[in-house]
């Protein structure tokens, strides 16, 4: 315990040197000090220093010293030990590449411009925001909260110790590092979508396939645009084909209707213009006043405007309320 203790405060000597803690005198000198506790100060006040030691590394310690406001999510010293071990990264000897990961991580855990305390989120339920971490085309990437057992983002990392408040933003300890966020981090996330989930695991059972969970789970391809169905959307379609599961449809003509959900190239909301769009199975037309799908049958899925830009490291997911067919006939 001696020796933890001499290296905490050897680590916050070191970052008070660095001008961590933001305690400073008015311009004159002659006025009364002006005292400002960062999100990097709570963060070491709070024991983070593997935290401390990323930011560090990494040259984010200014950045998370400016006005903000900054909703932090902090993973704790075994979360970051847990990272390290699974990647073998070493914070102190980090090549350029590693070090621009390791940042893009980090900013994977900031709320830029936001000061969002556990009752805020309990208080909208679930939903998506975006982070300071940047995937295709520099687009920020997005992070998905819910609170119905907890609050829990990306469906993978909890709270621990909520609302440790800065003055420049409040910072949430979390129990697991955020990974960077793939398509299927946010499928499998978020309830609403678990039947695409279903659809994709059907569809791989078939051969060929794409294959389809492999895919959206690869950080490195794509990237893609997915128009992705609620489950009422699939509710709909076995009901309109007249059959009770997934499964009582061919698992190619699954994999084929799939195929249509996704463009090879990450396109925005604001990006998408009214013609045909070409996607991995097919052409459909898009009418981007009134944001609708229509596939060749002539179907018309709306897409879900408070649900779009949902941005992952290999592509985008915008909602849709209706499945998009093959062409039938």
């Amino acid at each position: 315990m001696k020796i933890i203790s001499k290296t905490f405060k050897l680590l916050t000597v070191f970052l008070l040197v660095l001008g961590v803690t933001g305690c400073s005198d008015d311009d004159d000198n002659n006025g009364p000090a002006v005292q400002t506790t960062t999100v990097v100060d709570v963060a070491v006040a709070n024991g983070l220093t593997s935290l401390a030691a990323a930011l560090q590394a990494t040259n984010l310690v200014t950045t998370l010293e400016g006005t903000g406001p900054f909703t932090v999510l902090a993973p704790d010293n075994d979360a970051f030990t847990a990272l390290l071990n699974a990647t073998g990264l070493d914070l102190n000897n980090l090549t350029a590449d590693e070090e621009a990961l390791v940042r893009n991580i980090l900013l994977n855990h900031v709320i830029i411009g936001a000061n969002l305390s556990s009752t805020d989120l309990v208080n909208l339920g679930a939903g998506y925001t975006n982070t300071g971490a940047v995937g295709p085309n520099n687009e920020n990437l997005s992070l998905y909260f819910n609170t119905t057992n907890g609050v829990v983002f990306n469906g993978q990392s909890t709270v621990t110790t909520p609302n440790l408040t800065a003055t420049n933003g409040t910072i949430h300890i979390v129990d697991t590092v955020i990974d960077l966020p793939t398509i299927a981090t946010f499928a499998t996330s978020n309830d609403a979508l678990s039947i695409l989930v279903d659809a994709l695991a059907y569809a791989d059972t078939g051969s060929p396939t794409v294959p389809w969970i492999d895919t959206v789970s690869d950080a490195t391809a794509g990237p893609f645009t997915v128009f992705a169905p609620t489950n009422d959307a699939f509710v709909d379609l076995l009901a309109e084909l007249e059959v009770n599961a997934l499964t009582d449809i061919a698992v190619e003509t699954v994999d084929g209707v799939l195929t249509y959900h996704v463009v090879g190239a990450n396109v925005q909301s604001n990006q998408l213009a009214s013609g045909t769009v070409t996607t991995i199975g097919g052409d459909i037309t898009a009418d981007a006043s009134n944001f609708t799908l229509t596939d060749q049958n002539g179907r018309v899925s709306n897409i879900v405007v408070t649900l779009v830009d949902i941005q992952g490291i290999n592509g985008v997911v915008h909602v849709i309320d209706k499945v998009i067919l093959v062409p039938l006939g």
